[in-house]
């Protein structure tokens, strides 16, 4: 094996560690809502997350395709999703409004298109 194949292999590896320690440190309390979210290529099932203001969630992500990224950064949540895993993400949203989303790997031809929405709505 190549130098350059080890360090792939390596990385790879270190990442996929990383991923599985974070989705296991995050786990639904009791009152918090889950979300399942499936990534696929190229787009998120459901495409609209809608939650209220204030209300505790946990984004609970898969795919079988390839290692894909989910980002809302003005939420501020951010996961890596790699197939054969599950991913989760907190959220406590603080203000209402449409947010995007949007897979921040690169995942193939297509990648652009794979966005999404989280609406939040006022409390009750």
């Amino acid at each position: 094996m190549d130098l350059k194949a080890y360090q792939l292999r390596f990385v790879t590896l270190v990442f996929a560690l990383a991923t599985a320690c974070v989705a296991h440190f995050v786990t639904a309390q009791p009152g918090e809502r889950v979300v399942t979210v499936v990534a696929e290529r190229f787009q998120y099932t459901p495409a609209e997350i809608r939650v209220r203001k204030g209300e505790p969630v946990v984004l609970e992500f898969t795919t079988r395709d390839v290692t894909m990224g989910f980002n809302a950064p003005e939420l501020g949540v951010r996961a890596d999703i790699v197939p054969g895993q599950v991913a989760r993400v907190r959220l406590v949203p603080d203000q209402a409004g449409t947010f995007a989303f949007y897979c921040d790997i690169f995942c193939g031809s297509g990648h652009e298109e794979m966005t999404g929405t989280i609406v939040v709505t006022e409390g009750s």
